[in-house]
């Protein structure tokens, strides 16, 4: 019996094709990992799911009595209860066994009458197999665990939802769904806001969920370690692969080169059509012409696409000094916090810098430190005279909406699209899916994902010798990070990288500093070879 049944489906957004012919099933335990470009349409399949959005074409079919739950990364999570209050709420059913069972007992206690205590004792075995089926004995050390695996201190569990930033209003909502444990549940990008500790929490929680799930998701290690089926949107349709992500990567290849085959088996039923229509001077003038198109059109399809060589050339005059940076004795508290003190270390060329640690431990606050956009407490960072660096986040903040994707990416001054060859910056921004017709658009009509690919594209071509990233992967999708990973491993300068992305950060680092390292004094961060 199928839970979620998607037949036929396809669905347009003004003169938009999202999907066409989409089919789907979602089977008891099923674990989908939905993948795809920003823009695809993998939200919009949840939207199906959920009834909020109508297909123009095709049936969307959820089996009567299914629970489903949907996490969204833009939490709609409000109202002025504390979270603790929320989710105490989810748990109405075993409170009110609970309330029962302590008045069987004082009842208990007050010797009643012999047949009132048989009643009472049939009762209270009824309610204690009733706080089994529920798993109710514990609720309150599950609420603490998801609480405390999230990263709530006390003062979060307790202000007001309202009062929460919209990091945290996410993992809240995240909370309160993983509580409730529907029959179905919908994630969109659930480890965005999420620590490497939380992740792998979410990963081992996963491992007790009886339920079915579909996940869309960027984060690699996660769906390798979670999901056991793909569905990829790609060009308005579903194609599915048995298996996690490193199996779907493996098939995904095999049926690129079984796809490549089919375009040389058409080349050359189209070429030997041409020798035909060649030979009819009356059909040689029109239809040659579109015979030629479509010929031109498989051999671009077939084209390696040289990503290194792009990348190579673009940074090919870029020259970096040695050092670029020293920090000495760098020291930063907020009240009696201790984030880090006494820090030393520096940046130079080639290094590749992952900064590791829990939510709140000061991460995000060293490159605000780096960059200057917060004082520190002590010590000194001191940058290397000329091309300095540039902030991934504080791009994405300024972006001028009224700005074309063209202008935005090619303005800066020392930018690498001045010395570089117009063909060579187009083809790497064409690798961050930009067409032409991208390129012309405002900034204020793209979309977060969008915005983030412009905002990446914009501090990979910015001439700056160091790069400062945090957490880059958010709002990219699996397309978009992995050009930015072959960009990062290319790039001559530095790079000093927040991310919770284990796949990301293994791939590209060759140094790290851990806050919070096994052992560690408060403040001290442990700074070692990758």
């Amino acid at each position: 019996m199928s839970l979620i049944r998607l037949h036929d489906v396809g669905v347009r957004f003004e003169n938009a094709q999202i999907l066409r012919e989409a089919f789907f099933r979602l089977e008891p335990g099923d674990r989908v990992g939905l993948i795809g470009k920003n823009g695809s349409g993998k939200t919009t399949i949840l939207r199906l799911v959920l009834d909020q959005v109508a297909p123009d074409t095709g049936t969307v079919t959820v089996e009567q009595g299914t629970k489903v739950g949907y996490f969204s990364q833009f939490s709609d999570l409000d109202g002025q209860a504390a979270i603790l209050e929320v989710l105490d709420g989810l748990f109405v059913e075993i409170k009110a066994a609970e309330a029962e069972l302590a008045d069987i007992d004082a009842a208990i206690a007050a010797d009643p009458a012999g047949d009132e205590l048989d009643r009472l004792i049939r009762r209270q075995a009824e309610l204690f197999e009733d706080m089994d089926r529920l798993d109710g004995w514990d609720y309150k050390r599950r609420i603490d665990t998801v609480l405390t695996t999230l990263g709530f201190s006390e003062a979060h569990r307790n202000c007001a939802i309202d009062e929460l930033s919209g990091g945290w209003r996410n993992r809240a909502a995240l909370a309160k769904i993983l509580l409730e444990g529907p029959d179905v549940l919908l994630l969109d990008e659930p480890t965005n806001y999420l620590d490497v500790a939380g992740v792998e929490w979410l990963e081992s929680w996963f491992r007790d969920y009886r339920g079915a799930a579909i996940i869309v998701s960027h984060d690699r290690k996660f769906l390798d370690a979670v999901v056991n089926r793909i569905i990829e949107v790609e060009n308005f349709h579903l194609h599915e692969y048995p298996g996690n992500f490193a199996e779907y990567v493996v098939q995904k290849q095999f049926r690129l080169k079984t796809l490549e085959a089919q375009f040389v088996h058409e080349s050359e039923l189209l070429a030997f059509e041409a020798e035909g229509i060649a030979d009819r001077r009356e059909a040689a003038k029109a239809a040659s012409r579109g015979l030629g198109n479509q010929l031109a059109k498989i051999k671009k399809a077939r084209a390696p696409r040289p990503v290194d060589q792009i990348v190579t050339e673009i940074y090919g005059g870029l020259h970096v000094k040695d050092v670029l940076c020293r920090v000495d004795g760098l020291a930063k508290s907020y009240g009696d916090k201790v984030l880090f003190e006494d820090l030393d270390f520096e940046i130079r060329r080639g290094n590749r810098i992952v900064v590791l640690g829990s939510n709140g431990s000061g991460k995000s606050t060293l490159l605000k430190v780096l960059t200057g956009e917060e004082s520190a407490d002590s010590g000194q960072v001191v940058w290397a005279k000329g091309p300095g660096f540039v902030s991934y986040n504080k791009m994405l903040e300024e972006l001028d909406d009224a700005d074309t994707v063209s202008h935005a990416v090619n303005a800066l001054p020392d930018s690498l699209a001045f010395s570089a060859t117009k063909k060579s910056v187009n083809r790497f921004l064409a690798m961050f899916q930009f067409s032409e017709a991208d390129l012309k658009q405002k900034i204020g009509n793209l979309s977060g994902g969008q915005k983030a690919r412009v905002a990446m594209a914009q501090c990979l071509l910015s001439g700056a010798s160091v790069l400062l990233l945090d957490e880059p992967t958010n709002h990219l999708d699996m397309s978009s990070t992995q050009v930015m990973e072959r960009a990062l491993l290319h790039f001559p300068g530095a790079v000093v990288v927040v991310s919770h992305d284990r796949f990301f950060t293994e791939k590209i680092a060759n140094r790290k500093l851990v806050f919070g390292s096994e052992g560690s004094e408060p403040g001290e961060i442990d700074v070692r070879a990758a």
